[in-house]
């Protein structure tokens, strides 16, 4: 085990977001941590790596152990090259490197006992440049820049000069060279093509150490992880396998708590009647028998009520009319910037209804060519030409469609004017914006809440050609399979970017590769896209079944006329019990006011005999009563 974590408890305020947290990493695993928006994660690698305080609980890692961790957002800033900022990392190779070349000066200069100790001194240099694979520095530093995402061009560019996303890759290679026992990653694909997710994969895949990962992209966990570790609701619970074998876990987890919640609801309410009905009887024995049922009640430990999955969020997307069958033609459609043509006389049409994917590396003018579609960027050449009764939705991953000095509800009604106050409001709602949350501005917000509000503007559109621009940046997972399902629902007609390649999969019809400044289709979703890519095994052939469900139907039905067999005895047997035990009921009370009578109490054999009858007529009763409640069951 390399690192353990024990009784973890964290709050901000009054939010509570780790609640005795407690799990562990063995060696080589790769694990990952997932949860919605603000669940705690990043927190909790800040807590594991010592940048945040734990309230309780702790953090231990395996002795001489060590560890490497990369944020989110990276502030490096350096005035070397990206390529010798990667190459700091390997400073033991390059004071080996000077010692032995002056190691090799000093050779050529003396005799006898000095140059045998120089001998000798080279030989152990060697050997340790060799431990450390001193001769293949250089070529790993070019491998790792190369994976992501960097050009030998770009390798003199200076730090200092570069993007966030840029720094933030340079930040990864560095620690991917540095190779400690434990990475930790806090959702490294953000500022990753395609190409250098799939590398990055296949390196963690392969990595002689363990890794744990936050990250909402859900191929790449489906890839790399062996451990789920999940934070809902403040609880930490650890689910063996990749992210689909956690979804299949946790869903059948949910189902078995909310069969749980709702078997005891209906024992809770069914003992409740059962105890009213006690009373009901107004008997000695039946009013202590509903005051034990009461007793029991109250010492049930009440199960809460499961959170429902995607519970809160409300999307649904209706074009406002249906658009031809031919919705857009672009022919000869060319365009670069400066001396970088990005792509050149490309052609293609989309058809009413298809969903098409447009797929490519970082910088090939994927977003250039959705923003030529909604005219904010001129073709150097070509024609974009819209079918009949196409109206477009656009939604823009820099959010350039909203207004960062308006605020949340000023957005939309200034869009919607023809929206009522409260139409607006349960809009806001439907994106978790309540309350005082519709005044915040624009600008205000994070990339996630703003991506919220430009969702609930596409929705409202009623548009029928939905454009995306990278749909599922800043959401959660929760979000993502919210906005999926909605897509796959949605009856008009989509074309999106993204690097999201689980989402791709769940929604594309088609693909379009930006590739060599031309556009290569593919009709199917990301898994035919690889599967034709790499020109793997043929797709696999139909197969055809033999059903039985005929006979399944009519064994269905038969088992549901014997319980409904079942359940109308047991209604009338229960209807019998009642009436018997108030026939008893009544014939105790005649015999009791029978043996109060002056006439009787005075007679012993008469009075026997009464006495006889009643102990009888209780007996009897103390028999029913058991049997009335097990029927009531």
């Amino acid at each position: 085990m390399i690192l353990s974590c024990s009784n973890i408890s964290k709050t901000f305020v009054d939010n509570q977001v780790l609640k005795n947290a407690s799990f562990h990493i063995e060696d080589y695993e790769k694990a990952a941590i997932v949860g919605i928006n603000g669940a705690g994660k990043t927190t909790l690698l800040k807590i594991i790596v010592g940048i945040l305080p734990a309230d309780e609980g702790l953090v231990t890692f395996a002795k001489d152990k060590s560890f490497g961790y990369l944020a989110q957002h990276q502030a490096v800033d350096s005035e070397n090259t990206i390529y010798d900022e990667l190459l700091t990392v390997k400073q033991e190779v390059l004071d080996l490197e000077h010692a032995l070349r002056e190691t090799e000066k000093a050779m050529k200069e003396v005799h006898g006992e000095v140059l045998e100790q120089l001998l000798e001194k080279y030989s152990s240099l060697s050997n340790r440049f060799e431990d450390i694979n001193g001769y293949a520095c250089k070529s790993e530093i070019t491998g790792i820049l190369k994976g992501l995402g960097f050009g030998e061009s770009e390798f003199d560019k200076k730090v200092n000069t570069l993007s966030g996303g840029q720094k933030t890759r340079v930040a990864l290679g560095k620690l991917l060279l540095q190779k400690p026992d434990l990475i930790m990653l806090d959702e490294p694909t953000n500022h990753l093509d395609l190409n250098s997710i799939m590398w990055l994969e296949n390196y963690l895949l392969n990595y002689k150490g363990a890794v744990v990962i936050v990250s909402h992209d859900r191929y790449f966990l489906d890839k790399i992880a062996t451990k789920i570790i999940e934070i809902d609701n403040g609880v930490v619970s650890s689910f063996n396998g990749n992210y689909s074998d956690y979804a299949v876990q946790k869903e059948h987890l949910r189902t078995e708590q909310m069969n749980a919640y709702l078997n005891q609801q209906r024992e809770i309410k069914h003992q409740e009647e059962v105890i009213d009905k006690l009373k009901q009887f107004n008997r000695e024995k039946s009013i202590k028998r509903a005051e034990s049922r009461e007793k029991m009640l109250d010492k049930i430990e009440r199960l809460e009520k499961p959170t429902e999955v995607n519970a809160d969020m409300r999307l649904t997307l209706t074009p406002r009319k249906t658009s031809g069958n031919d919705v857009m033609r672009i022919e000869g459609l060319s365009k670069g910037f400066d001396n970088n043509m990005l792509f050149e006389n490309v052609s293609f049409e989309i058809k009413r209804g298809e969903h098409v994917a447009i797929i490519g590396d970082n910088g090939t003018g994927k977003t250039t060519l959705l923003k030529i579609i909604n005219e904010l960027v001129p073709p150097d050449s070509g024609s974009i030409r819209l079918g009949t009764n196409v109206e477009i939705g656009y939604y823009d991953q820099e959010h350039h469609v909203l207004h960062m000095d308006k605020t949340l509800f000023d957005e939309i009604s200034d869009e919607y004017p023809y929206l009522t106050n409260t139409e607006i409001r349960n809009t806001l709602a439907a994106f978790l914006f309540t309350g005082e949350d519709v005044f915040k501005k624009i600008s205000a917000l994070s990339g996630g809440e703003r991506g919220r509000v430009s969702l609930a503007k596409l929705m409202l559109s009623e548009a029928n050609f939905l454009i995306l621009d990278e749909p599922t940046n800043h959401l959660d997972i929760a979000s993502k399979e919210i906005l999926e399902t909605a897509l796959n629902a949605y009856e008009g007609t989509i074309l999106y970017v993204s690097h999201d390649r689980y989402f791709i999969n769940k929604t594309a019809t088609r693909i379009l590769e930006l590739t060599q400044k031309e556009f290569v289709n593919y009709i199917g979703n990301y898994d035919y896209y690889l599967e034709k890519k790499v020109i793997l095994t043929p797709m696999s052939q139909n197969t055809a079944s033999t059903s039985n469900e005929p006979s399944a139907q009519k064994l269905d039905w038969q088992q549901k006329k014997e319980q409904q067999a079942a359940q109308r005895k047991k209604e009338n047997d229960l209807k019998k019990c009642e009436a018997r035990i108030a026939e008893l009921e009544d014939k105790i009370k005649v015999l009791d006011d029978k043996m109060a009578r002056p006439d009787i109490a005075t007679n012993v054999a008469k009075l026997q005999e009464l006495a006889k009858d009643r102990e009888e007529a209780e007996k009897e009763l103390e028999e029913l009563y058991e049997k009335w409640e097990e029927l009531s069951l």
